[in-house]
């Protein structure tokens, strides 16, 4: 086999959780054949695909030459020099503003919070892009009708972004080939990866990139502190102690690294009943409204839970876009205090 025969049937190797190949991802830094030896060296910094890919070019390549030398050298012209919280990089210059929405506790609807906040945002004119930054638990997707969407590349080598309600979003859910793949990463692959969704995305001019954080204080809150200004961060709550609790620590993480904390958003403040229209506090009353106390961040808004709400974020029309004027209500009330809150109103 030739060169040129030995980089056609490369093609045929794809990239893990990637619908594109090797070749058209422009890793393959030289192919060196002498005889029956064949010597390939890949320009690859994540280790965690090393076997895969040099199982996929063993298989294709076995019938053809007796030894197979493959040479990952983990190189990246890509800037891994990571800044700090006192003084962040900016990882997303196309970006007027950073929103950081977290919480302290899964399942407390940041995502939800994130999703209907970013559409509120657009529907008042803004150009809004929202990474989802939850890797071990994408679920933007769902929420905006995206999710059967395959990955795409434009000429330039960026990854397209979906769009849906006037917003453009990023998903590490749009790169596994099913929906119920796992993410069995370590956190520093992890974060590679959403380097990777701020710098090789293309998401054109934004005025916000609202970012929906994994749950807790690891070491993906931590780095997007250290490589973005973040204008705000939105920290979720539910009025369950347990909820508060953890949220606590979310809001001292942010304040101990020098984040502007732009609210509180308390989710699920009370249950609708549809038949009756009885309000049940079924996770208790005011948790929300004493931790921005306590914490002296604002209260952005209460959101209650009713069945329309929970059925929208399944079936992925999200309430601020196909809502009544009264659920509408809730997350245009949270941009607004927001945008008053950081000095854009």
């Amino acid at each position: 086999m030739s060169e040129e025969q030995v980089s056609k049937e490369l093609e045929k190797v794809f990239y893990p959780n990637l619908d594109k190949n090797i070749v058209a991802l422009k890793v393959i830094d030289n192919i060196k054949i002498d005889g029956n030896k064949i010597k390939i060296s890949l320009n690859i910094s994540n280790e965690s695909v090393y076997q895969e890919i040099e199982n996929q070019i063993t298989d294709l390549l076995t019938r053809d030459f007796d030894k197979i030398d493959i040479q990952f050298l983990s190189k990246s012209k890509r800037s891994f020099h990571y800044g700090n919280t006192a003084k962040p990089n900016n990882r997303a210059p196309y970006a007027k503003y950073v929103l950081a929405v977290t919480s302290g506790k899964g399942g407390v609807g940041k995502s939800t919070i994130s999703v209907n906040l970013s559409i509120a945002l657009a529907q008042l004119g803004y150009k809004v892009g929202l990474l989802d930054a939850d890797v071990y638990g994408p679920n933007t997707p769902r929420m905006l009708q995206v999710e059967d969407e395959k990955l795409r590349w434009n000429d330039n080598n960026k990854m397209i972004p979906s769009e849906n309600y006037g917003i453009k979003v990023m998903s590490v859910g749009l790169t596994t080939p099913s929906h119920d793949t796992p993410l069995v990463w370590r956190s520093s692959v992890a974060v590679s990866a959403l380097m990777q969704f701020l710098e090789d995305v293309a998401w054109g001019e934004l005025d916000f990139l609202v970012i929906d954080m994994p749950p807790g204080t690891g070491d993906i809150q931590l780095t997007m502190a250290q490589e973005l200004p973040i204008a705000a961060a939105i920290v979720v709550t539910t009025p369950q102690m347990v909820s508060v609790d953890d949220v606590s620590r979310a809001i001292m993480m942010f304040k101990d690294v020098g984040v502007n904390i732009g609210g509180l958003v308390e989710n699920m403040s009370y249950f609708i009943a549809p038949d009756t229209h009885k309000k049940y506090a079924i996770f208790g009353e005011g948790g929300g409204k004493a931790t921005a106390k306590k914490y002296n961040i604002p209260l952005l808004g209460e959101v209650p839970l009713t069945m329309n709400i929970r059925q929208s974020g399944d079936m992925g029309t999200p309430p601020v876009a196909t809502g009544s004027e009264e659920e509408k209500g809730y997350y245009k009330t949270i941009a607004y205090n927001l945008l008053k809150g950081i000095e854009l109103l």
